[in-house]
């Protein structure tokens, strides 16, 4: 083959190094009834329009976010994107800078990814900013390591507010690390609860803020706890607009933010790509995983920009780097850059308020709906969750044949837990008209008759 020109006995070489006598072992973890016995039924050849319209109709069996009533969120998030980001990044020079290998004459690169880490910076309220993660749950796991190596304590305390699948990857990342996870019981924890958690063990604690029910809290008495007891406080944010109305993590007292950068800029894009934001304090920046952008002059005194920090085992000895994630996601980056530059802080907090009225505005109408009780108590951004008289899943499949993707349901977040059977997990943004929310509201009402 062109692109696997291995031997048979390149590969039984491979394979006795990793201690397998087959190709099948390293499927299995994969159930059988998952494999497959044979190719597909496939033809081997078809014309391309033929593929074309084969694709376009499977695609056409998919409802897309933009067709129907969306309040799906739960860290994906559908915001309007003008028209001007999707313009700009795919001007020449920003496609073809990708990756500052030669940072020297990647200069426009640089400059961007500078401006980013301050609008980061500033959004998170903490003292300096990476230039860019994969994605909010894999720089919260990053997060974790990180405060490892600050408070040389391998135990972390996870809040039952914390994303599941933000968990799932913390606990991943965490097995091979060695890290003891102390996982609070899944719900919207108590910051007592959170508190009682921490002990003169605790290298950290990863709080979400709105947590995932959509929950805003303040978070200075743990941070002052942590502290105390000598642990650091992360926050993951999810909704990365809502750091336009709420008070920034950092001015709540945490040592590290990570957040979902995709709410500005990005589309949802069928999951990804997407773009993690990391900031910490300044006296542990040496200690951030990823890269850092500086300013200084070149030698004719104008200003440049160079790579300042490149702690990665790509550029290190892998035993001293930080991290081993091998690329910013750079165009993702670009884009949430333009889509803030256009904003401002002026039209970032205008729209933060948008999204809090639209949720508000639906909270209230479905709380009018019989059957359907709403938490949260107004103490929410653009996303809460209700409880309904049935189990959630089944309605959301309900009303998704009837044209209205209607949120979350917490079981499909939390399978095997079933105290949140009949909850669900809604979120309205600035695109959701009134339409939309009374759309919703009269057909759960039919529903749930």
């Amino acid at each position: 083959m062109r692109y696997l020109p291995l031997t048979p006995a390149d590969r039984r070489q491979m394979l006795a190094e990793v201690g397998v006598e087959t190709i099948d072992d390293l499927f299995a973890a994969v159930p059988n009834e998952h494999l497959l016995d044979a190719l597909p039924d496939l033809p081997s050849a078809r014309g391309e329009m033929a593929v074309e319209r084969d694709l376009a109709s499977l695609a056409a069996c998919n409802t897309t976010a933009g067709s129907v009533p969306f309040f799906v969120g739960c860290g994906a998030y559908r915001h309007h994107v003008p028209s001007t980001v999707d313009h700009l990044i795919q001007r020449s020079e920003f496609l073809t800078s990708y990756t500052p290998y030669q940072p020297e004459i990647t200069q426009g690169t640089l400059q961007y990814l500078f401006e980013f880490q301050t609008q980061v910076a500033r959004l998170t309220g903490m003292d300096v900013a990476n230039a860019s993660m994969y994605d909010g749950s894999t720089a919260t796991a990053e997060a974790v390591l990180m405060a490892e190596r600050i408070t040389r304590r391998r135990k972390a305390v996870l809040s039952g507010g914390l994303h599941p699948h933000y968990r799932d990857v913390i606990e991943t990342l965490s097995t091979y690390n060695k890290t003891a996870i102390t996982a609070l019981q899944p719900g919207a924890d108590t910051l007592e609860e959170l508190i009682d958690a921490v002990d003169e063990e605790t290298g950290c604690i990863v709080v979400q803020n709105p947590d995932v029910f959509g929950n805003v809290r303040d978070l200075t008495p743990l941070a002052e706890v942590a502290h105390a007891k000598g642990a650091l406080l992360i926050v993951a944010v999810t909704e990365v607009v809502s750091l336009g109305a709420i008070r920034s993590p950092g001015e709540m007292g945490a040592d590290i933010v990570t957040a979902e950068g995709q709410s500005i800029g990005n589309g949802l894009n069928f999951g990804g790509p997407y773009v993690g934001l990391f900031a910490t304090r300044q006296k542990f920046l040496r200690q951030m995983p990823g890269r850092l952008c500086g300013e200084t002059v070149d030698a004719d005194g104008r200003r440049g920009f160079v790579l300042t920090l490149s702690t990665r085992e790509q550029h290190i000895r892998r035993e001293k780097a930080t991290s081993n994630i091998c690329t910013n996601s750079g165009l993702c980056a670009l884009a949430f850059t333009i889509h803030l530059t256009l904003l401002g802080e002026k039209g970032l907090r205008d729209l933060a308020n948008l999204n809090h009225l639209a949720a508000v505005a639906l909270a209230e109408r479905l709380a009018d709906v019989p059957g359907v009780t709403v938490f949260g108590d107004g103490l929410f951004f653009n996303e809460f969750t209700v409880r309904l008289p049935r189990p959630a899943a089944a309605v959301v499949e309900t009303l998704a044949a009837r044209g209205i993707l209607a949120g979350v349901p917490v079981s499909r977040l939390l399978p095997h837990d079933n105290r949140f059977e009949n909850d669900l997990i809604i979120a309205s943004t600035e695109i959701n008209t009134d339409q939309d929310r009374q759309a919703l509201a009269d057909a759960l009402k039919e529903v749930l008759a």
